[in-house]
């Protein structure tokens, strides 16, 4: 992991920090930066969202769709943790907590819309970081690759339906035409783009490939890192108002997570799979493309939405939860094997 990946936490809070500050001693330039948007799309985080896709795009080859079939059971598995129980059980745990068991310490005008957040960040599997979390597992990079591969196919057809049945089952409405536009732009597009130029880059050979992959990697996290910038200045004012938020919309996340992972991981074990299939497994089916969450919150409900705030929480605990579960997947292999 790079210095970016591995303080990624670190990082996201000092983004806090300078983000409130920045907020409340320029409000006139955030709210200018607020205003430059088409369609309700934020062009200055539209821009950032790219420079954050793309380059993690690069590294994914739809022609290892065709090495799908050589881990039949292994793809099941992530298939119905990601787009089966992971969507479906953030919803329901969003609403068990956010809608009543923390209900009285939520601003009550915001409820629906830190729902929504939840859902954004768990209708996507995470494309990126999962090669990260593979490589630290001792993972298959064939099975790793070929599932990558996969869900963003999937993505492209699915992501705008289970937002819109999943926020409308909360009684969340939520304009199609928004929501197909945050699509087209935001994995489309960017699916376009990165295959493009991975063709272009590949076709002067394998080493220039991977130079420009090690040149532009860090633009991802630098992005990432401006866009929660723009948020918290914009997140500021309600964050001093009520700091409790950012723990309660944790809980939720965490649950998640140890869910999926857990249900992922022993479900591998028990159709038979092998260890470094099901550590990637249970990485891809509990980590969030929080990415495209960030960007669908904002372009959906905007800045200062509870929802952005909620996709952003998600950016604040995924390298600690993760490298957690990347730690029991390691340290459990004994158990899995003998199994």
């Amino acid at each position: 992991m790079s210095i970016f990946e591995r303080y990624l936490t670190v990082w996201v809070f000092l983004c806090i920090i300078v983000g409130i500050v920045l907020g409340q001693f320029f409000p006139n330039l955030f709210q200018a930066i607020g205003h430059m948007e088409i369609a309700r799309v934020n062009l200055p985080v539209g821009l950032l969202i790219w420079l954050m896709i793309i380059p993690m795009l690069l590294k994914v080859d739809f022609s290892a769709l065709r090495d799908v079939r050589h881990h039949v059971r292994g793809i099941g598995v992530t298939l119905f943790i990601n787009w089966l129980v992971k969507p479906f059980s953030m919803a329901f745990l969003a609403w068990l907590f956010i809608r009543h068991v923390f209900a009285p310490w939520l601003p009550s005008d915001q409820l629906d819309s830190y729902i929504a957040g939840l859902i954004l960040l768990a209708a996507a599997p995470c494309t990126a970081m999962v090669f990260v979390w593979s490589r630290l597992t001792n993972g298959d990079p064939l099975f790793t690759l070929s599932q990558v591969a996969l869900n963003d196919a999937i993505m492209v057809f699915a992501f705008a339906p289970i937002v819109a049945l999943l926020l409308g089952l909360s009684a969340i409405s939520v304009p199609w035409d928004t929501l197909v536009t945050s699509v087209l732009l935001y994995i489309i597009v960017p699916v376009i783009i990165a295959q493009i130029l991975r063709k272009i880059l590949l076709s002067k050979g394998q080493a220039t490939f991977e130079r420009t992959l090690e040149k532009i990697s860090p633009w991802s996290i630098m992005a990432l890192l401006a866009t929660l910038i723009l948020l918290f200045a914009f997140q500021g004012q309600a964050i001093l108002e009520q700091p409790l938020v950012i723990a309660l919309l944790a809980v939720p996340i965490l649950i998640q997570v140890i869910f999926n992972s857990s249900l992922a991981y022993w479900l591998n074990r028990a159709v038979g799979e092998k260890h470094n299939i099901a550590c990637p497994s249970a990485l891809i089916g509990a980590s969030n493309f929080f990415e495209l969450a960030v960007a669908a919150a904002i372009s959906l409900f905007g800045f200062h939405s509870g929802a952005a705030l909620a996709t952003v929480v998600g950016v604040l605990i995924e390298v600690p939860i993760m490298l957690l579960v990347v730690r029991v997947v390691n340290q459990s292999k004994g158990w899995y094997e003998r199994g």
